[in-house]
């Protein structure tokens, strides 16, 4: 079975729908069909993005390739150090 993509921005939404719902007495299984995740989806995004308007989940983005990249670096730096002291020590 295929897997959908959903944006931030669409998954924030889904969530509000799915709040809607409940609210009007819907149980949890009957708004995930409507809304057409699974149960668990629903529980994994409103763990992530549950409280978080739309400005807040793009800046999350945002900080989350951010963070990537500069672990990236930190690591490319740490192995050119590496190489560095081999090289000086003379062990290669």
């Amino acid at each position: 079975m295929a897997r959908k993509r959903y944006t931030v921005e669409q998954i924030i939404a889904k969530l509000r729908e799915a709040e809607v719902e409940l609210a009007r007495g819907a149980k949890t299984p009957e708004a995930c069909r409507k809304l057409g995740i699974s149960e668990n989806t629903y529980y994994r995004w409103r763990k992530e993005y549950g409280g978080l308007r739309m400005d807040q989940a793009r800046r999350l983005k945002e900080l989350e390739r951010e963070n990537a990249r500069l672990k990236k670096l930190l690591a490319e730096t740490m192995l050119d150090n590496s190489i560095l002291k081999e090289a000086s020590s003379g062990n290669f």
